[in-house]
């Protein structure tokens, strides 16, 4: 049986080799909710190509509004590849960090007070 130790490390090491991988072999083309934003502003047809000058306008005067840190799984084009898989690194241990901090919090709020 596998200890908690090398099951943790063991999932890290699969989530980075799933994370570069997908990122990577992702369409450049958006689709899902971008591409119905498009559809919607009258900047893509519904079965057609988006064009390369498509971007989504959005009207946020008076509404909450965010800056990613690291957009589209990047730090930048200066940076290429390299950020992309910065980015994923960094992505990775931040979430399995928020999911052990949850897990702990659990834990605790799980035993009996003396």
């Amino acid at each position: 049986m596998m200890d908690n130790k090398t099951f943790i490390i063991a999932g890290i090491i699969v989530a980075l080799l799933i994370g570069g991988i997908a990122v990577f072999m992702a369409s450049g083309d958006p689709d899902g909710l971008e591409s119905t934003a498009l559809v919607v502003q009258g900047q893509k047809d519904l079965t057609g190509a988006t064009p390369e000058d498509a971007e989504i306008h959005e009207d946020l005067t008076g509404k909450f509004s965010y800056s990613s840190p690291m957009p589209d799984y990047s730090l930048g084009e200066s940076f290429g590849s390299l950020g992309g898989l910065i980015a994923i690194i960094v992505g990775t241990f931040l979430a399995v960090i928020v999911v052990l901090g949850l897990a702990y919090g659990i834990k605790l709020a799980g035993k009996p007070t003396k």
